[in-house]
């Protein structure tokens, strides 16, 4: 019986259609980038936006939970994971996009993303010395190419910081708080499908986001607007349904057919496609210094990731 179950996941399991999957989320998360970056120049400010984002992609999961078996008793919450599903939510569905919106109000696309990117080394940093793991050495080739990289991104050789403070502080934090995310979600996934896990800490997300910004305050008016020529509400649709969910579903499908590392590394081209969208949508072109600087920064990345890839990869349950 289990030779017959073997053969059977060798046939459903296709490395190919894998890479497209994880190819397919990375392109329409990047053009994402620009969308949100036009809602923000439309009106709605990063705590909002935020908000606007995980209210939207919680009710759509909500619905998608109870439609596809076992239904709505995945969704049953048990008292000892609420603090963890509470910081999961808040952490990685509230404040890590929320910083990612204010890094992209204040530096091109491409680059607040990368940032943002730089988070697995923090991750493998965690691992080295918060949990004492051991790490491969190329550990520490990939964090000093993502630290040259960032220098050079930044173009500190030019005597003055040429990037927005206030924007540089924001990705980096970001990354740090999606390095937290990465390891309370390695932990969490292991008691609660993906489907219901990203289902509550997105409805943490929008309840912190209601806080905030609450909604009886939201500017409807705005989603009438337009912004870079296109109807805001397109937007926002776009935002919820293919900036969130899309992504999400195939990234989750795609681990059916590939390591968490492998989807992992094939998911650093979503900054180099970033920066190509924002390049046509809003014009923002990157220097030949940035462009190699972001290369290395993703090779580091890379080597940082890999570097841990044996001790600490969860793989996040097919739902």
């Amino acid at each position: 019986m289990s030779r017959i179950s073997a053969t059977l996941d060798r046939r459903t399991v296709n490395p190919a259609l894998g890479v497209a999957m994880v190819l397919t989320a990375g392109a329409v998360f990047a053009l994402n980038g620009s969308v949100s970056k036009l809602m923000l120049q439309g009106g709605l400010d990063a705590p909002r936006l935020t908000t606007f984002r995980a209210t939207g992609a919680f009710l759509c999961l909500l619905v998608l939970a109870t439609l596809i078996p076992p239904g709505p008793r995945r969704l049953a919450l048990r008292r000892p994971e609420l603090p963890r599903l509470i910081l999961f939510g808040l952490v990685g569905f509230f404040l890590v996009p929320m910083l990612y919106f204010v890094a992209i109000s204040r530096l091109p696309v491409g680059v607040g993303l990368l940032f943002e990117f730089t988070g697995p080394v923090f991750v493998a940093l965690w691992v080295r010395f918060g949990e004492h793991q051991r790490v491969k050495a190329r550990l520490w080739l990939g964090l000093i190419l993502t630290l040259t990289g960032l220098a050079a991104v930044a173009e500190v050789w030019a005597g003055e910081l040429r990037l927005d403070p206030l924007g540089i502080a924001a990705g980096l934090t970001s990354a740090s708080l999606l390095a937290v995310f990465y390891v309370v979600g390695s932990k969490s996934v292991a008691s609660r499908d993906a489907i219901s896990l990203t289902c509550w800490a997105f409805g943490v997300s929008a309840i912190a986001g209601a806080l905030v910004r609450p909604w009886w305050t939201f500017p409807a008016g705005v989603l009438a607007g337009s912004s870079g020529g296109i109807p805001m509400w397109l937007l926002a649709l776009y935002l919820i349904l293919f900036g969130t969910l899309t992504p999400y579903l195939l990234v989750i499908a795609s681990m059916r057919h590939l390591p968490p590392t492998s989807v992992g590394i094939i998911g650093t081209v979503e900054p180099v496609i970033a920066s190509a969208f924002a390049w046509v949508f809003l014009s923002e072109i990157l220097s030949a210094g940035q462009i190699v600087g972001g290369l290395v920064v993703l090779v580091g990345v890379v080597l940082a990731e890999t570097a841990r890839a044996a001790k600490v990869e969860p793989e996040i349950p097919p739902a």
